[in-house]
């Protein structure tokens, strides 16, 4: 007998890592190809599982929380000379149709503006050609191109950040007429920037200068200085209509969203303040004035901003390792080659699959397809749910195994022969793995998105996981061995038989109470079909083998009749109701808990 035991145990312990390492595998999988779905491209399986912790997503704003399609809506200046040097200072160029621009948005947006104007930028090229230029780079915050003109003279044209611009220029085009730049334009020009920023546009400045001979040297300390400012050009870039309701939902989730821009300041914090970012001006902080905070009080102070402007790539790292010093589960979005030190400094490196460059995209752990910071935000509620959904199927074979345990260990202490080893075997092939891989496709509970995140180092037995499985394996046993001594009572084989079914069918309906570990079944407002396929399944292959002649003596079973049936079935049906009134009793317990604390606050 303790032989028999023995060896039902072993099988019953040893399915344990296996079944949890299928049941782990086949839920992540199911969970990486939703998310592929909606357009999260999951490089790294870890990330998953740290979605679910997330407590801070770092965002670009442009084409990842607005839509990346600019459209010039306002102007200042000479605006015939502003079309022409922002269609030649640009890599964007018309179709041979004319009916679209094919390049970056921010430039598509300036060389059909200037086609509007009347200005084809490729005629403009044939009487203009580009003969030098000193590439855009985001310290400069600029670019530049130098063309020759018909006459054989050169001109240059720069546009970039106005007040990075305005630092590399002497003069104003006021009209026709060249004048000195005083300090009263500068003024004059810089409250038109903020102006147009304040609108949440984007800005861009351009100037010009013009050459008898070109430099001996083409670079950007030999050609943007001493240059003449000709105006300036503001762009809208809608915000993306679902990213406000991302925001809302990272705000219940109990996530931070932080803002980082190498746009204007007013810019960033108009369209921060549209999306519910910030609602104060004292929550944004540019580039240079975040290099004035020394790292200990910047790593003490970070929780008060929430919006970066003008910042480089080497900030963003900065910002990442600051929330990160404060012990948060930090995400950051990048693009460009120089974001790679920050997207591999943070928990979850998020790649931009559109824009993004190829060694943005191959140091992230996840890559949007869309660009969008809604996408981040469902990453982060299909992590949850994956995590969640994990938890429930570790619960479920970890109290399904343990009943076995149990009952067998009862039985042995009893001197009964409660099992063979074949009916473990089946047990944990047919009524364990099937239902636990069912849990896994569960969709999120409601209130998902309501909870805050979970701590990095929690353990999964944490919030009353370990006490489940041990009540609930426990109780499947008492009702394993009350329906084997009913059986028993006729013959050792049909007590034998209706301990296996009801075991059987105990755990298939206690695959029902895991759709929820704290919420009653009853006040579910979703189906779970592929646990009701998995339940049907079981159910079907567990009668099976009770009742199909040969294949009982192959298990050592034997038909039962209808009241046995029913009895064994109604006592594994006792399950969902004894889970019931614990879950009950929790909820119960939990309110008070918050009623006390809410008194003594």
């Amino acid at each position: 007998m303790l032989d028999m035991f023995l060896l039902a145990v072993s099988l019953a312990v040893a399915a344990i890592p296996e079944g949890l390492v299928a049941v782990v595998t086949v839920v992540l999988s199911i969970g990486v190809t939703r998310m592929s779905r909606r357009n999260a491209i999951i490089r790294r399986l870890t990330a998953v599982e740290t979605l679910g912790c997330t407590q801070v997503i770092c965002s670009d704003k442009t084409g990842t929380l607005t839509q990346n399609k600019m459209t010039v809506t306002d102007t200042f200046g000479n605006t015939e000379r502003l079309t022409i040097s922002m269609a030649l200072c640009n890599d964007a160029q018309l179709t041979e149709d004319r009916s679209d621009v094919i390049g970056e948005p921010t430039e598509c947006a300036l060389v059909a503006f200037a086609y509007k104007e009347g200005h084809d930028k490729s005629e403009l090229e044939k009487s203009m050609p580009r003969v030098a230029e000193a590439p855009f780079d985001s310290v400069r915050k600029m670019m530049s191109t130098v063309h020759r003109e018909p006459s054989g003279r050169y001109v240059q044209y720069t546009k970039g950040a106005p007040d990075e611009l305005l630092s590399k220029c002497s003069h104003m085009l006021s009209g026709d007429e060249v004048v000195p730049l005083t300090g009263e334009l500068r003024g004059m020009i810089l409250a038109e920037n903020r102006k147009m920023a304040a609108k949440a546009l984007r800005v861009l400045g351009s100037a010009m200068r013009e050459m008898d001979v070109l430099p001996e040297t083409i670079s950007p300390e030999t050609l943007e200085n001493d240059m003449v400012f000709i105006g300036l050009a503001g762009m809208i870039d809608p915000v993306r209509p679902e990213v406000s309701d991302a925001i809302n939902e990272c705000r219940s989730a109990g996530i931070r969203p932080v803002m980082i821009t190498g746009d204007h300041r007013d810019t960033a914090v108009a369209i921060a303040k549209e999306l519910g970012i910030i609602s104060d001006e004292s929550q944004a902080i540019t580039g240079s004035g975040l290099d004035m905070i020394p790292d200990e009080e910047f790593i003490r102070d970070v929780g008060k901003y929430a919006v970066y402007a003008r910042v480089q790539p080497e900030h963003k790292v900065r910002i990442v390792e600051a929330w990160k010093k404060n012990g948060m589960i930090t995400a950051m979005t990048g693009d460009g080659v120089n974001d790679a030190p920050a997207l591999k400094t943070a928990d979850i490196g998020v790649g931009m699959g559109i824009t993004g460059t190829d060694v943005s995209k191959n140091v992230s752990d996840m890559v949007l397809a869309d660009d969008n910071f809604a996408t981040i935000v469902h990453a982060v509620k299909e992590g949850r749910r994956i995590y969640d959904n994990i938890r429930k199927a570790i619960q479920f074979l970890l109290s399904a195994n343990l009943s076995e345990v149990v009952a067998l260990f009862a039985a042995t202490l009893l001197n009964f022969r409660l099992f063979a080893p074949i009916h473990i075997l089946w047990i944990n092939l047919v009524t364990d793995t099937f239902p636990a891989i069912a849990l896994g496709m569960e969709e999120a509970e409601p209130d998902v998105m309501k909870k805050p995140p979970r701590k990095a180092g929690e353990s999964i037995f944490a919030g009353g996981l370990a006490a489940g499985i041990i009540y609930q394996g426990i109780a499947v046993a008492i009702l394993t061995l009350i329906s084997f001594c009913i059986g028993r009572r006729q013959s050792q084989i049909t007590g034998m038989t209706m301990a296996f079914l009801t075991l059987s069918l105990c755990e298939v309906f206690h695959s029902i109470n895991m759709r929820s570990r704290v919420k009653s079944i009853f006040s579910l407002k979703t189906h779970n079909k592929y646990l009701t396929g998995a339940m049907v399944l079981s159910l079907v292959l567990t009668l099976a083998v009770i009742y199909i002649p040969g294949a009982n003596t192959v298990f050592r079973l034997t038909a039962l009749k209808a009241t046995d049936l029913l009895t064994g079935t109604g006592l594994a049906l006792m399950i969902i109701p004894v889970v019931e009134m614990v879950k009950l009793a929790m909820s119960y317990t939990a309110a008070y808990k918050r009623r006390i604390g809410g008194s003594k606050i």
